[in-house]
């Protein structure tokens, strides 16, 4: 998988992260013989062969600063990614934003069909949960806890799915700056954080170090939205993997349409120094999560 980066040892991290990732994915989401095989098809059509892995990396590399067990880090990385991947196969979904292209191939509705898709995402968002709660994760049952609570909060009402909600309803609403910034801390930024955690909460780390990962994450999440809305307006469909113009044409304000292009830039740029000086308390051992913060806002995809 090609990646672009901003130096070599993060697209290095990148792309053997992605495999790892991948082949245990693989692993996880194995077919059946049975009727219900169609269905697990298309959650592997939808999860595996593409994408960034780009929360997957942030678990990994949290995990790192608290000496984390490679293994238990890489099932949360992977519950992270399906939660993810279930995300966009809803989003994509015609009753959604509609799109029929999505890292760069069909998307999993045009591939399969309206019902097996829904069902794949329906499937993936269980088995994550199903991969932290087993012991294989964490021998602490209350580590295991905890990580489902967070996952699950992250990515509920009140986070991801709470924050597709209102986007849905974005352009009849009067949004500025902070209203936007609201939305996509939700919609986006929760799983951000969640990945961000995950390597503190399985290394049973202090509170003030998992503070300083979550002002990371906040930072980190909205440069990478401002980057995502800049792609939408500056983007090559070809390059990017999936439609671009689109919250133009439905009307959307964004961070682009709100600050304009060259004030946006300059605002992503802002929040990437902010999201390294949080990591000051890591020293050497963050630096791949400072590369990677300069990484989502230089990307092309």
């Amino acid at each position: 998988m090609s990646i672009s980066a901003s130096s070599p040892s993060l697209a290095d991290a990148l792309a053997a992260t992605a495999a790892t990732v991948e082949g245990e994915l693989d692993r996880l989401l194995g077919l059946t013989d049975g009727p219900e095989r169609r269905l697990h098809e298309a959650m592997r059509y939808a999860t595996l062969g593409g994408g960034k892995r780009l929360r997957p990396f942030l678990v990994m590399q949290s995990a790192v600063l608290f000496n984390v067990s490679p293994a238990a880090a890489l099932r949360v990385a992977c519950a992270v990614e399906m939660v993810h991947c279930y995300s966009l196969i809803h989003d994509d979904l015609p009753c959604m934003d509609d799109d029929d292209l999505r890292r760069g191939r069909p998307t999993c509705h045009k591939a399969f069909d309206e019902a097996t898709a829904l069902l794949a995402g329906d499937a993936l968002l269980t088995r994550a949960f199903e991969v932290l709660v087993l012991p294989l994760t964490h021998p602490d049952p209350t580590v295991r806890c905890e990580l489902v609570w967070e996952l699950a909060h992250a990515s509920g009402g009140q986070g991801m799915v709470g924050g597709q909600m209102v986007d849905l309803q974005a352009a009849a609403l009067s949004m500025d700056v902070a209203a936007i910034s609201r939305l996509q801390q939700m919609k986006t930024g929760r799983l951000f954080a969640f990945a961000c955690e995950a390597g503190a909460i399985l290394g049973k780390a202090a509170q003030q170090l998992r503070q300083a990962l979550r002002g990371y994450s906040h930072d980190m999440g909205l440069a990478f939205q401002i980057a995502d809305d800049l792609l939408d307006v500056e983007g090559d469909a070809d390059e990017v993997g999936k439609r671009v113009g689109k919250d133009d044409a439905a009307g959307k304000a964004t961070f682009v349409s709100l600050l304009g292009i060259e004030r946006a830039r300059a605002q992503a740029a802002m929040l990437v120094d902010q999201a390294c000086n949080h990591l000051e308390p890591f020293g050497d051992k963050a630096e791949l999560l400072r590369e990677a913060a300069r990484y989502v806002v230089a990307r092309r995809r």
